[in-house]
């Protein structure tokens, strides 16, 4: 096998069932792409911007061995691809979710919970300011779990029971897709900028970084989808 495909196949196979089951008759994911698509174009243009700062400051690099080398700057397009694939995967987990449970409240206790995971990281993530990896992802998702709640008028579609339970299911294909990234390694981190906790070979930041994404994909799709 050609080891540079390594990274496209892991995508690959990562994609092939949400979206076979895309046209399941009950969630009839398909329909919702004309909402999905465009809710997923800033928070990738901010994770590409992101992950070619970190690329270049030596936070993280790609091992030559198992992407093809095309690349967006000095990210691989694999990387880029990524931030489009794993949100197709984990917006339709929280639709499924949606929509075999639709009689699912919102309540105070799931918003306290997150906002406690917010408060929780923005303390870590200052704190251990002198970690890029870690300091980042802790402080841009307790921003942006803070503006959910501050401007919560124009992200009151956001369902935080729903995300929540969604994410926690999201966490076991997320950690394995990641798991082999990083025990191949496709990934390679370097352990000064972050905690060196991980969850087999998965730094501990990579838990937030991917909440990061997909809360911020759900925001805006559910604020597109409730527009219309």
């Amino acid at each position: 096998m050609n080891t540079h495909l390594t990274y496209f196949l892991i995508l690959g196979a990562s994609i092939i069932g949400p979206f076979a089951l895309s046209f399941d008759k009950k969630v009839m994911f398909y329909k919702k792409w004309k909402y999905l698509f465009p809710a997923m174009v800033l928070p990738a243009l901010f994770y590409v911007i992101w992950d070619i700062y970190f690329t270049s400051k030596g936070v993280w690099s790609f091992n030559e061995n198992y992407i093809t080398g095309l690349k967006l700057v000095n990210l691989p397009i694999e990387e880029v691809l990524f931030f489009i694939i794993v949100p197709y995967c984990c917006i339709f987990i929280y639709e499924c979710i949606r929509c075999y449970f639709p009689n699912l409240q919102d309540n105070r206790r799931s918003k306290q919970i997150l906002k406690g995971i917010g408060l929780l990281l923005l303390v870590s993530g200052i704190y251990f300011n002198s970690k890029y990896y870690t300091s980042w992802t802790f402080i841009f998702t307790a921003i942006f779990i803070a503006v959910i709640y501050i401007a919560k008028s124009f992200f009151k579609d956001f369902h935080t029971a729903y995300f929540l339970i969604a994410y926690a299911i999201i966490l076991i294909p997320f950690l394995l897709v990641n798991g082999l990234l990083t025990s191949i390694p496709v990934v390679l981190y370097n352990d000064i900028e972050n905690l060196g906790l991980r969850i087999y070979t998965i730094p501990m930041e990579d838990v937030f970084y991917g909440m990061l994404l997909v809360m911020m994909d759900i925001s805006i799709y559910e604020k597109l989808r409730n527009r219309s």
